[in-house]
């Protein structure tokens, strides 16, 4: 499975996000500190979730960080994330 395959699965079971956008942005940090040749190292993710309601986005971050702990520790360099609550999302 792939990295970006492990994240999916893990961010749909852990967050039951309403919606979440996964974007592979090694290509652009080729010959960078943390880059592979075989890519899956840098990431975008954006998640809309309910379980971030009332959370400030300090905790949403660590909450996700927590879920990709194994991603993080090994094969994933960079995560950019963008974490917004159901609540926030309807407005």
């Amino acid at each position: 499975m792939s990295v970006a395959d492990r994240i999916r699965e893990k961010i749909s079971t852990a967050l039951t996000p309403l919606s979440f956008e996964l974007t592979d942005e090694s290509h652009l940090h080729a010959g960078h500190v943390g880059a592979r040749p075989e890519g899956e190292t840098h990431f975008k993710l954006k998640i809309v979730s309910p379980q971030f309601d009332g959370k400030s986005r300090i905790d949403r971050q660590r909450m996700v960080y927590r879920v990709l702990a194994e991603e993080m520790a090994g094969p994933v360099h960079a995560l950019a994330l963008t974490t917004i609550a159901a609540a926030e999302n309807e407005s």
